[in-house]
Order: C-alpha cells, then structure tokens, then sequence
C-alpha cells in the first residue's frame, strides 16, 4: 500500500510495510533507492509507515545570513540554527531538546559550526544566557573571550568552571523545591536564573578525567529542568567518552564526514555520515526526530568578529593572559555531596 503526492520540488512516496517484515532492513538497502531515484533522497520511517522524498536537486552550500537567521529562529528561548535541509530551515529550541553531539573530521565543517551555532546564541538570546566555553585544543573559541564568561583551554580550569555549574544547579534545585515546580521557566520572570551554557571542544581529550567526566555527565542527566545545557564536540568520536549514559542524554547529534560507518555509529546510531563525500564541505547527518541531511552555514572568522563586537564586554589587548577563575566556596567538600 502507498501515496505518491507530486510537489513543486519533489515527489513523496508513503508506503506502509506488510507484517512481518523488519523495518531495520529499508534502511539497509537505503542504497536500492539511490540506485533507482539518485542521490537526493531523504529516507525515513518507523515500524510501519517510511516516507521516501525524491528531490529535484541537492541541498546547496549558502553564507550565514544573519538577518535570516534571526527571523528563522524568532521565539525560541534558546534557539540552535542548523542549517537548511531540502525542506527549508532547520532550527530548534535547545531547552526542549538538550544537549548537542557536534562531530566530525578535520575540514568536514564543525569547526565553522561551533562559531555560527554559538554566535546565534550570543546575538539571540544573550540577555537571558551565561556562556562558558573550554577550546581544549587551543584553536576555536579565541573568539568567544570577552563575550562568554569565560574562555579556558586546560582542564583543571574548565574543572573549576564545572564545580561552579553543578554548585548553581544545587541551588536552582532547592529554589524549585520551595516553589514546588519542576523547571526554571516555570518560576516569576523576575525569579528566573539566566540559562548557563558549556561549550567543550574536543571533549574526548577529557576521558581520562573521570572527576570532571562526572561532572558533566551530572549536567547531562540533570541540566536541563534547572536551565543547565551542552554543547560538545569532537572529531573523532570515542566510545570511551559517549558511553551510554552521556550519549544518551545528548538528545540532539550533528555527525559531519565521518571516516568510517563504524564511528558514523558511534555519533548517530546509524551509517550515514560516512556517505558524506569530502567535497561535501558543511553538509551533515542531523539527528533530531529522526535523521536528515543538512548543510550548515558557512560562517568565516572576519564575518562572525564583525557580527560578534557589539556583544564583546572588554577588549583584550594582545598577549593578555587568560583570566584567573573565580575562587569556588566549598568546592573541594561538596565534590562528594553532589
């Protein structure tokens, strides 16, 4: 049984599977349709029912338009600007997905991700948002000091920063317990704590700091009702790192070409980010109610500098040396509480 519906830039098959057949086995020979319709198919379905669109062309490369950007993402409390898939913008409201798995090879466009998703996120909805950033590898949030609470580049620092979050969400816990309510935005507008932020890149040089692990982890699993959310990053992804229970809790994945099907796996459950081809810049496999194809936006470093300065607190003169954080109260005894 099916529906063929003709659109004016692609035509869309429904069909519904007999009983006893094993839906895993559509996706697997996803490559049948490829070979019959070609490369610009979007495949997707459940148990029962796929759908199968077959568009007229690919989804073509585009530079970050912030205008456009703002009025694709107008009424999200904390808006995350993907892309563009064949249907048109991709955006959602990270405070009803939580937590984001950015992942990808050298060159394959997660690094200019990382600069337009978190530039939204300044421009958007800076007012109402605390931004903290860890740039491991030294290399992409220079951008983000002077504008995020703080920029660090070693793990005990980002540790620091860590205890600090998990410290503020104790006391966003209790609050919530008094009022008897079970998520910061359901508190007085005036009562309401800005929402926190912790971009890591390169999270899996992290894996043998299992403290600071756990502590993550506790953001991963609780965040979210207190207003507390990731943004992590890695180019190869670990399967030390995205154990069960933090990939679990990372609702939403952006899988770049990937080099293998066996770490596509890894970020998305599923293959399909190792079908991206290497001139195939931006482009990724979005997992988020399912999986499509979305090219991200290209963003360069002058252009998002510009968009940026209005946001920026201080200028730092050249060579200043990164900020010493903030000292913590009673980290060291609440370790073992929390």
């Amino acid at each position: 049984m099916s529906r063929v519906t003709v659109y004016h830039d692609c035509v869309q098959v429904v069909f519904v599977l007999p009983d006893g057949l094993d839906p895993k086995e559509i996706h697997k020979r996803a490559w049948l349709f490829e070979q019959t319709f070609g490369d610009n198919i979007d495949l997707s379905g459940t148990a029962k029912t796929f759908t199968l669109n077959v568009y007229q062309q690919d989804v073509q490369r585009f530079d970050y338009d912030s205008v456009a950007v703002e009025r694709a993402v107008s009424g999200l409390r904390l808006p995350i600007y993907v892309g563009r898939s064949r249907t048109g913008d991709e955006v959602y409201d990270m405070t009803e997905h939580p937590h984001l798995l950015v992942a990808g090879e050298t060159g394959s466009g997660k690094s200019v991700a990382l600069r337009s998703i978190l530039t939204t996120l300044i421009r958007t909805a800076g007012d109402r948002m605390e931004l903290y950033c860890a740039d491991l590898k030294r290399s992409e949030f220079h951008l983000f000091k002077g504008i995020a609470r703080q920029v660090v580049v070693e793990a005990p620092r980002l540790h620091q920063i860590v205890l600090r979050i998990r410290k503020d969400m104790r006391k966003r816990g209790d609050v919530l317990d008094r009022a008897g309510m079970a998520h910061v935005d359901e508190l007085p507008r005036k009562e309401r704590p800005p929402y926190i932020v912790l971009a890591i890149d390169e999270v899996a040089l992290l894996k043998k700091e299992r403290d600071l692990m756990d502590g993550i982890e506790e953001i991963s699993a609780i965040g979210r009702a207190l207003g507390v959310f990731l943004i992590l990053s890695m180019q190869r992804p670990d399967s030390d790192v995205l154990d069960g229970k933090l990939k679990n809790n990372l609702t939403v994945r952006m899988a770049f070409r990937h080099s293998d099907e066996i770490n596509s796996r890894i970020t998305l459950g599923s293959g399909e980010a190792a079908d991206i081809q290497q001139s195939q810049k931006g482009r990724m496999m979005l997992k988020l109610d399912g999986t499509k194809t979305v090219q991200g936006p290209y963003l360069d470093l002058p252009k998002a500098k510009t968009l940026l300065e209005p946001y920026k607190a201080v200028e730092e003169p050249t060579g200043a040396q990164e900020p010493q954080p903030e000292p913590v109260e009673d980290d060291v005894i609440e370790i073992g509480v929390l």
